[in-house]
């Protein structure tokens, strides 16, 4: 027989009420795991059971919806998100050599977190900056026409 100490939850008083005004709807648990995630930047597992509680659904379903979406994450992000477009366009220019190049500087691989909990890295399908390509965001913020000789200068903007 297994024992788990799950630590209660405590969650704030508007994802309780999103969760209550969603509670009976269809579609529910979707919505529900947005504003989750839009509140912890990802699913905490204590947060996933305390949901599996609430809702009447099993724990395995809500980790079924949030692994076949790779929109959720099951970890924390970083402080800062690097998304390296990897477009068409941004592809054929060099943006998987930008991703290479940032494992190796970051230490970590795409959808890792570093260590230190600095960064984020992410590939991502287009961020619609063809002319621009390659590209890479982070926190959002565009950098286009990019080297491998550029990451070091980008990353040290973000440093600590």
């Amino acid at each position: 027989m297994f024992e788990t100490k799950e630590k209660e939850v405590q969650l704030s008083a508007e994802l309780l009420a999103f969760i209550n005004e969603w509670k009976a709807r269809p579609g529910n648990l979707i919505m529900i795991l947005h504003r989750v995630q839009e509140e912890y930047g990802y699913i905490p597992r204590d947060v996933a059971l305390s949901l599996s509680r609430m809702l009447d659904v099993p724990l395995a379903k809500i980790y079924g919806v949030v692994t076949f979406y790779h929109f959720f994450r099951l970890v924390k992000p970083g402080k800062h998100t690097i998304s390296v477009c990897m477009g068409t366009a941004c592809y054929l220019k060099g943006g998987e050599d930008l991703i290479k190049e940032l494992e190796v500087q970051l230490g970590v691989g795409v959808n890792g977190t570093t260590e230190d909990g600095q960064f984020s890295l992410q590939a991502v399908r287009c961020l619609g900056c063809c002319g621009l390509a390659p590209v890479l965001t982070v926190d959002g913020e565009v950098y286009g026409r990019l080297t491998k000789e550029q990451l070091p200068d980008i990353i040290a903007r973000y440093s600590k």
